[in-house]
Formats: C-alpha cells, sequence, structure tokens
C-alpha cells in the first residue's frame, strides 16, 4: 500500500518562508518522479514542482522562490518555500508517478498516489 505523508505546513506572514516534507513507503522511491502540487480554495489542483530524478521543473508563479528536492536514501521529498505571497496560500500535496514527459508531469490527473495534504497559510 503507497503511503505519502507531508509535513511542515503553517502559517506565515507575506515574505515569510516555509519547507514541507513528504515520506513516502510502499513503493519504489527512487523509480518515481515526485512532485507537488498545491489547491486553494475554489480552484482546481495545480503543479508547483516536480523532480523526475534530479532535473527539476517549476510553475512560472513559483520558480525562483521554491526549490524541490529529493533524498532517495530516506525515501523523502521537499519543498523549500521562500518569499511566500498570499496567493500561496493553498494545501500542498505531496504526488507520486512514473516518469512521463514533462508536460504529464505538470497535469494533477497523471498521478495516481496523494498525500493527504499540509495547509499553507499566507497573511498579507
Amino acid at each position: 500500500q503507497v503511503q505519502l505523508v507531508e509535513y511542515g505546513g503553517g502559517f506565515v506572514q507575506a515574505g515569510g518562508s516555509l519547507r514541507l516534507s513528504c515520506t513516502a513507503s510502499g513503493l519504489p522511491f527512487s523509480e518515481y518522479a515526485m512532485g507537488w502540487l498545491r489547491q486553494a480554495p475554489g480552484k482546481e489542483r495545480e503543479f508547483v514542482a516536480v523532480i523526475p530524478r534530479v532535473s527539476t521543473f517549476y510553475a512560472n508563479s513559483v520558480r525562483g522562490r521554491f526549490t524541490i528536492a529529493r533524498d532517495d536514501a530516506k525515501n523523502s521529498l521537499y519543498l523549500e518555500m521562500n518569499n511566500l505571497n498570499p496567493a500561496d496560500t493553498a494545501v500542498y500535496y505531496c504526488a507520486a508517478t512514473r516518469p512521463a514527459s514533462i508536460k504529464e508531469l505538470m497535469t494533477a490527473s497523471n498521478y495516481p498516489y496523494w498525500g493527504q495534504g499540509t495547509q499553507v497559510t499566507v497573511s498579507s
């Protein structure tokens, strides 16, 4: 049984930073592309960042502010978020999928495995 568990959400003021973590079990972690996606109230779930193996890819809205990283030895995924703004307020999800094209990795529906999500709230 695949299980993804996120940690590290919280409340922060605009301009602040947060670090999210995700621990995976039940899948060959190093063989999976790992992504972060988010869903704001009233909006569809959207792509944030993905790290298929070593390369990283980001949504335009977070590039330069967020950094995704993985530690295959620990079955863990991370998201360092800096210079946060209220538009970043959302539930953040860790997700896993088999390696695919970048276009597919940027599409939420292509991820079969999801964590429960962690809330990030940024105040102005």
